[in-house]
């Protein structure tokens, strides 16, 4: 492990840190050390990454960028969008890397996607088999786009000495995820779908697919303090996961939802939707070989954390929403 970088007096700017890992990466980086006045959070409104002006400016005078910004979502919007994904994605982090190296950034941490890695991955994933194959075709535009910026990064280091790091966080979730059904990834999604099928009283939910895939969850907690922990131990060219290393099955998880929302319903599914990438499971030797890093929250425990979370803003907006109407 390397010495540790001292985050007390660094100029740190954070890309997506007004969102759900945003605001925990933010409050690790405080009790790692960092000053919250000298944290600043790039809102999409002033600053389109995808203009290269408005990444000169955000990397101005800087010392550490972390970028989580990303435009991202579910199975479904990666049908319905992959040139967007593509795009938005390859462009904003393209364009941040370069002109952070021009404007003398200290470090880069770019926050990669599991979406990267081929199809057909030997499980668990290993880093070294990132170019093995070609990612499942739904959200392929999206992966590649953001695995592109692993090679980036790495020519840059090569050509110009650029301290530049990539992680590959497994699939994330936690309380304040994104739960609106167009967009959200999978816990979310199935967390919304049981509490209002819950609220309606219906005897049976359909889900997507057959529930054969297998899925590893990382609590965004432990993810944030995973990337904090790699900005300041972790100076390398080659990727890191971050995961618990335990995957689940899709029936499993949604069965493990139900049980815990209570949730008696007859569950039903719907095999001519897509599956998605057969299995995820990460090899997270290299983590903690490199900087440390392992995950705390238990599943089970963060699955209640995140349900709880989200059926108390529910009732929060429908009440907001009521008292509207009277």
């Amino acid at each position: 492990m390397t010495a540790a970088l001292d985050l007390k007096d660094k100029r740190i700017v954070v890309t997506g840190g007004a969102g759900f890992l945003g605001r925990q990466v933010i409050a690790q980086l405080c009790q790692a050390g960092a000053d919250f006045q000298k944290i600043s959070v790039p809102r999409s409104q002033t600053f389109d990454l995808r203009k290269l002006e408005s990444c000169q400016r955000v990397v101005e005078q800087q010392d550490i960028i972390i970028h989580l910004a990303a435009h991202v979502g579910g199975i479904g919007l990666n049908r319905e969008k992959p040139a967007e994904l593509f795009y938005d994605n390859l462009i904003m982090g393209s364009q941040l890397i370069h002109a952070a190296y021009e404007a003398g950034v200290e470090k880069f941490v770019c926050v990669g996607t599991i979406c990267a890695y081929p199809k057909f991955t030997p499980v668990p994933f290993k880093e070294d088999d990132l170019w093995i194959g070609y990612p499942e075709e739904t959200n392929a535009p999206y992966g590649i786009a953001k695995k592109a910026l692993l090679v980036q990064l790495q020519a840059y280091r090569q050509q110009y000495n650029f301290d530049g790091i990539y992680l590959l966080p497994v699939n994330l979730y936690g309380p304040e995820d994104n739960f609106d059904p167009r967009s959200s990834h999978v816990i979310p999604a199935l967390i919304r779908k049981v509490y209002e099928a819950k609220q309606r009283g219906d005897a049976s939910l359909p889900v997507w697919g057959d529930g054969s895939p297998t899925r590893e969850f990382l609590y965004s907690e432990d993810a944030a303090r995973g990337i904090v922990m790699a900005t300041q131990f972790y100076s390398d060219s080659e990727p890191v996961n971050l995961g618990t290393g335990i995957e689940i099955s899709i029936r499993d998880l949604v069965e493990l939802i139900c049980e815990l929302m209570e949730f008696e319903g007859e569950l039903v599914w719907e095999t001519d939707k897509p599956n998605g990438q057969p299995r995820r499971c990460l090899d997270i030797d290299r983590a903690e070989k490199a900087f440390g890093f392992k995950a705390q929250v238990d599943f089970r425990q963060g699955l209640k954390n995140t349900i709880e979370w989200y059926a108390a803003h529910a009732e929060q907006s429908s009440l907001s929403q009521s008292a509207a109407h009277v």
